[in-house]
C-alpha cells in the first residue's frame, strides 16, 4: 500500500502541472484541474503513509520532507521535458498564438514544483539533525540554480530518510530494554574530555554529543571532569582528583568509573597515580588516547618558529579563557602530547593494581573520512605515526588489561571526533551511541 501511494503521489506531481499542455481547454479540463488540484494538495499534506508509524513528530516530518523532495525530483524532470517538447512542436508546426497558454503552463509548472521543493526542504531544515547547517544553507541556494538541485537533493533525501528510520529504531530499542537499565553501573560514570574543549556546560554543548544522553536513558549516572581544556597533564590530573573527591563526598558513591577521551586519558592516569584517588576509581577506560604521544607533534613543535608558536598560543589562550579556563596554556598542553613527553610520563606514572584499565582506538580509512580539521591533519599524522584517527596514531592507543581496536566495514573509518559523537552524525557500520551503551554494560557485568 505504501509503495502504491508513492507511485500515485508521484503521478499526481507529474500530471497536475502539465494538464494545460496535455489536454485541450474544455469543461472536462476544468474538472480534471479541480480533481488533480485537490490530489496535489493532499500529497503535500500527506506525502507518506509510512511516516505516521514513526514515534516522534520530528522523524515523521523528516520522512515526509524526503518524500516530497523525491516527488519533486521526478516531476521536475518530466515536466521540463514535456514543456520543452511542447515548445518544439509548436515552433516546428509554425503554430501562432500559442505563447500565452504556453507561458501560463510554464508558470504552472514553476509554481507547483516550487511548492513541492519548499514544502520538502522546510520540513527537513526544521526537523532534521543530520542534514547539518551547511547542507541546509545549500538547499536554499539550490532553489535558484536549478541544475545544482540534482547534485545535492538526492543526498539530502537519503540523509533525512536514514535519520527517520534509524532514530525511530533507536527509540524502539531503548523502549524495549528500558526496564533492564543495562547501563546502571555499581559506580557512576565520570566522562573526561580531551584537549581544547570544555564540558562545564554539557546542557549547552555536550562534548560527548548524544552519548551521555543515551547512557542515561539506559540507567547510567553521569558526571563530567570539568578540568581545564588547555593545561599540562599534571595540572589537569590534580583538577580531576579534586573532582573525583567532590563527587564521592556529594553522592557517597565510594568510587567512579572513568571514561576519558584523548588527552583526558593521560589526565586521568595522572590523577590516579599521583593525587591520592586510586582507591576512589574502579575503572579507567581511555578512548583514542595518545599514551605514547604523537610524533607529528614533536615535529611541529621543533619546526615551527617561536614567533608563530607564540601567536598561535596567544590566540588559543584568549579563546579558551572565554570558555572558562582560568589560566590556559596552549604550549604546555601540546607539549605534553609529544612522543618524548609521553615516554617520560609513562616512566613515572605506574598503573594502580586497584584499578581496571582498558583502552579503545579507531582509525580513519582516508582523509575524506573525517571533517575539518582532521581531514587536513590525517596525511601528516600518517606520515609520522602510520594508521591514525586524524590526530593519534594506532600504536599509541593500547593501554591496560583490555584493548579494543575498531575497524568498521566500508571506506570511511572512525575519526578522533567520531569517537565522542562530536558532529552528532549517523553513519554506516558504526553506531557510536550503542558502542558506549555496550561498553558501560560490560563495566556493569564486571561489577563496576
Amino acid at each position: 500500500m505504501k509503495k502504491v501511494y508513492r507511485v500515485f503521489a508521484t503521478a499526481v506531481s507529474v500530471i497536475f502541472p502539465c494538464l494545460g499542455i496535455l489536454i485541450p481547454r474544455s469543461l472536462q479540463s476544468v474538472v480534471l484541474y479541480l480533481i488533480f488540484g485537490a490530489l496535489f494538495i493532499l500529497i503535500n499534506i500527506v506525502p507518506s503513509l509510512e511516516a505516521d508509524s514513526l514515534r516522534t513528530r520530528k522523524l515523521r516530518q523528516c520522512l515526509k520532507g524526503a518524500e516530497l523532495l523525491r516527488f519533486y525530483m521526478v516531476a521536475s524532470v518530466i515536466n521540463a521535458v514535456i514543456w520543452v517538447a511542447d515548445l518544439v512542436v509548436h515552433i516546428m508546426s509554425v503554430t501562432y498564438g500559442f505563447w500565452v497558454p504556453w507561458l501560463l503552463s510554464a508558470l504552472m509548472i514553476f509554481l507547483t514544483m516550487s511548492i513541492l521543493y519548499w514544502n520538502g526542504c522546510i520540513r527537513i531544515i526544521t526537523n532534521s539533525s543530520q542534514a547539518g547547517i551547511v547542507n541546509k544553507t545549500i538547499s536554499y541556494f539550490c532553489a535558484w540554480f536549478f541544475p545544482l538541485i540534482f547534485a545535492f537533493v538526492p543526498g539530502m533525501i537519503k540523509r533525512a530518510e536514514n535519520e527517520a528510520y534509524f532514530e525511530n529504531y533507536k527509540i524502539g530499542v531503548n523502549e524495549q530494554r528500558h526496564a533492564q537499565q543495562i547501563c546502571r553501573t555499581r559506580y557512576p560514570l565520570l566522562m573526561v574530555h580531551g584537549v581544547f574543549f570544555r564540558d562545564f556546560k554539557p546542557a549547552f554543548l555536550n562534548y560527548w554529543g548524544r552519548i551521555s544522553g543515551e547512557l542515561q536513558l539506559n540507567g547510567a549516572t553521569v558526571f563530567y571532569g570539568n578540568q581545564q581544556s588547555a593545561a599540562s597533564v599534571d595540572k589537569c590530573g590534580a583538577e580531576l582528583a579534586e573532582r573525583i573527591k567532590q563527587i564521592i563526598a556529594e553522592t557517597g558513591c565510594e568510587k567512579v568509573n572513568i571514561i576519558a577521551h584523548s588527552k583526558g586519558g593521560l589526565d586521568s592516569r595522572a590523577a590516579i597515580a599521583r593525587y591520592g584517588v586510586e582507591d576512589m576509581v574502579a575503572s579507567l577506560t581511555t578512548v583514542n588516547t595518545p599514551h605514547r604521544g604523537c610524533e607529528f607533534a614533536d615535529y611541529l613543535l621543533s619546526k615551527i618558529g617561536q614567533p608563530i608558536k607564540d601567536k598561535v598560543a596567544a590566540t588559543y589562550n584568549a579563546a579558551l579563557s572565554k570558555l572558562g579556563d582560568p589560566n590556559p596554556n596552549f604550549i604546555e598542553a601540546v607539549t605534553d602530547l609529544t612522543h618524548e613527553a609521553c615516554e617520560k610520563f609513562n616512566s613515572i606514572t605506574p598503573d594502580s593494581d586497584k584499578v581496571y584499565y582498558q583502552s579503545i582506538g579507531s582509525y580513519m580509512a582516508a582523509a575524506t573520512g573525517g571533517r575539518f580539521p582532521l581531514n587536513l591533519s590525517y596525511n601528516l599524522v600518517r606520515y609520522f605515526d602510520g594508521r591514525n584517527d586524524g590526530l593519534v596514531g594506532e600504536k599509541s592507543f593500547p593501554w591496560g588489561q583490555n584493548y579494543t581496536f575498531l575497524e568498521p566495514r566500508g571506506g570511511r573509518g572512525i575519526s578522533h571526533a567520531d569517537m565522542i559523537d562530536l558532529n552528532r552524525e549517523n553513519f554506516e557500520c558504526f553506531d557510536v551511541r550503542e558502542f558506549y551503551v555496550q561498553l558501560v554494560n560490560d563495566l556493569r557485568q564486571r561489577g563496576f
